[in-house]
This record gives C-alpha cells, structure tokens and sequence, in this order.
C-alpha cells in the first residue's frame, strides 16, 4: 500500500519541482471519518492505513477534518486503538500537531487538526457553530515556512446551505480580526457545498482556489461532487490533484485533496 501511494504522489510532486527552480508548498485536506469505516459490528479501524497515506502525501501541511481525540466506545471495541490522539498518532515523524475539539458526545470528542512539517508559532480557535445540532469550528496556526510566514486555518461547514454561508461570513470576521493582510494565507478543509456560493464569497475576501476544473472528492467510491477545497490568497498555485485507486477508497468516505503552491517574492 504505502509503496503505491509514494509512486503517485511522488511522481506528481517530482513533477512541479522540475518545473521550477525552487520547492513548493504542498498543502493536503482530508477529512479521515474519524479513523473508522463501515457501521456496526462490520465496521472496520482504518487510523493504521491513514497513518500510512498521510506520511506518504509529503504535505508540508495536512488539514484533517473528523479527527477524534479519544472515543472510549470504539477504543474498547478494537483491541489495537492507538493510544495517542488522532492527530498525534498521524503525525509523521519530525511534524507538529495541532489540534482543537469542536464536538463532543457522549463517548468522546473530535475536531479538526493540522499537521506541519514546518514550526507553529501560534494556534487559535473559533466556535462557528451555527445551531445546537452541529458543533462546527476552525483551527487556525501560523506556521514558520523557511523563514516565511504563513497562516492556514482548517475548517468543516455545517451540512445546511445557510449555515455555511453564515460560518463563511464568520470565518472571514476571523480571518480581518487575527490575520495581517499582507501575510500568506491557506483556507482548507471539508465544506460540504457543491454550489457556487461559497465559492464567491471566499473570492470576495480574496481567497481564490485552483480554477482549472472540479476535482471530484465525494463519495471517496465514486466521487461525484468537489465537498473538499483549499483556498489562498498571497501564494501562487502550480498544482492540483486528488489521489485515486482502490487504497483510498477503503480509508475515508472523502478522498484527500492537495494543491501546491509557490510562496510569492
């Protein structure tokens, strides 16, 4: 497995850096379902695989949606749940994690995390909740890329069109309120529309994603509609993809998204 995800990515990621004369930024989305596939007693544990595929991104940054802190009901189930947190348990060797708890119930909690090759300086976090019925937030972290500034905020939308256009319009009061103008900035994560109008109203705030098609990311099956994006504003994009192949359908209901960028002079 690990071996057939490494040729792919590497292969596309060899491909952007001979085209230009410097490294990129390669920025990945996922949202992981919690590490667990299937329902009931068929459901099947998945965080080992996923462990696997994320080191084997190469991301400098992983945006992780549906990342669990602790779930005692799914820890006594399967005799082999890490012991760490999710994020901490995904975490490839020499990155940082930063995770914050946007739900709880009565078994647990989960979030969204990110995962950094380069040093966080700094974490935040915002309730976007916009009803009782889904706990919805945003990590935020500034990050220390070469000596370069860059913030990334990672977020999960509600499942309700006005809600998201709500949790749009509070990430960007977030955004004016905690992230200098002039700095690189990275918006990623799952946001459950398939419509336009996010889309605008990010471009709005001066967020824009990589235009050249839709890149198809839900149900990681067969994937039909785009839930998955990764907007910025003050980088250069010069790359798109969306791993596929059976390996990747089995791990998450989502496929992983990534997109390269260039950090402008």
């Amino acid at each position: 497995m690990a071996a057939a995800i490494h040729g792919a990515m590497m292969k596309d990621k060899q491909h952007h850096e001979q085209a230009h004369d410097h490294p990129v930024l390669r920025v990945a989305t996922y949202n992981i379902h919690k590490g667990v596939q299937g329902m009931g007693p068929a459901r099947r544990l998945e965080i080992h695989n996923l462990g696997l595929a994320v080191e084997q991104m190469d991301a400098d940054i992983v945006c992780l949606q549906e990342v669990r802190k602790m779930n005692h009901r799914e820890a006594a189930y399967f005799p082999n749940w890490p012991v760490q947190s999710q994020a901490e348990f995904l975490a490839p060797l020499g990155y940082e994690a930063a995770y914050h708890t946007n739900a709880r119930t009565r078994w647990g909690e989960h979030g969204n995390a990110l995962l950094s090759r380069w040093p966080i300086k700094a974490t935040g976090h915002m309730d976007i909740s916009d009803h009782r019925f889904e706990q919805r937030g945003l990590l935020h972290a500034e990050l220390d890329v070469a000596g370069h500034p860059v913030h990334a905020i990672v977020v999960h939308l509600g499942l309700v069109h006005g809600s998201r256009l709500r949790q749009v319009a509070q990430i960007h009061g977030y955004i004016k309120r905690n992230v200098p103008s002039d700095m690189p900035l990275v918006v990623a994560g799952d946001f459950n529309d398939w419509g336009l109008q996010v889309k605008r109203m990010l471009a709005g705030f001066g967020l824009f994603e990589y235009d050249e098609q839709p890149l198809m990311t839900y149900p990681s099956r067969l994937p039909v509609v785009q839930l998955d994006h990764v907007y910025a504003r003050g980088l250069t994009p010069c790359g798109w993809m969306v791993p596929r192949g059976r390996i990747w359908r089995r791990m998450s209901d989502h496929l992983p998204l990534i997109a390269e960028f260039r950090l402008r002079d």
